[in-house]
């Protein structure tokens, strides 16, 4: 087993999932206090060594405008049509690691044709036979495919991923991509 993996980090992120889905109605509004309940319930009911990183984002249609908090996850990647990345960094800790716990929502406008990735480190730490990892730079190059569809650049970055590294995965890979239409 690998650090992070297995049983008990399924068992964990199903406790965080039952965290979120127990404290949503009445707080969507407020998205910090929503993240402060679950943290002190994942807190509460976890041992001091376990922790979850999240990204938490809600986009506004009409107004073009992400709302997120990072809690500790990888950044998030919003590729502008003009190829210029914008990196979403963390606003806070993890979940867990702290009684009193404090995260802040920024926020960004997003324009036609810019995509946003959020990704697991399963993309990002992928080797291949000499090690190397697959990083966030060649994630990026994938990803200014961006003329493609959300459907066919999925389907690019994991090839890609796969062409990279032919080594058996170890790690769930996870890739969401959104695109800004209209």
């Amino acid at each position: 087993m690998f650090p992070g993996k297995g049983y008990a980090a399924a068992l964990l992120m199903a406790n965080l999932q039952a965290n979120l889905r127990s404290q949503c109605t009445g707080t969507l509004e407020h998205p910090e206090l929503l993240l402060r309940s679950v943290n002190s319930l994942f807190y509460e009911n976890t041992v001091d060594s376990d922790y979850a990183t999240l990204f938490f984002a809600e986009y506004d249609d009409n107004a073009r405008r992400l709302r997120y908090a990072n809690c500790g996850h990888l950044s998030g990647l919003l590729l502008q049509r003009d190829d210029t990345i914008k990196r979403l960094d963390s606003t806070g800790t993890p979940l867990g690691l702290f009684e009193n716990w404090e995260c802040s929502m920024q926020g960004c406008d997003m324009a036609p044709g810019d995509t946003l990735a959020l990704y697991t480190d399963g993309v990002t730490e992928a080797a291949n036979e000499t090690g190397e990892d697959f990083g966030e730079e060649h994630l990026i190059k994938a990803l200014k495919q961006s003329h493609k569809s959300c459907p066919d650049l999925l389907s690019a970055v994991l090839g890609e991923l796969a062409q990279f590294s032919s080594r058996e995965q170890i790690d769930d890979i996870t890739l969401i991509v959104a695109k800004c239409l209209t």
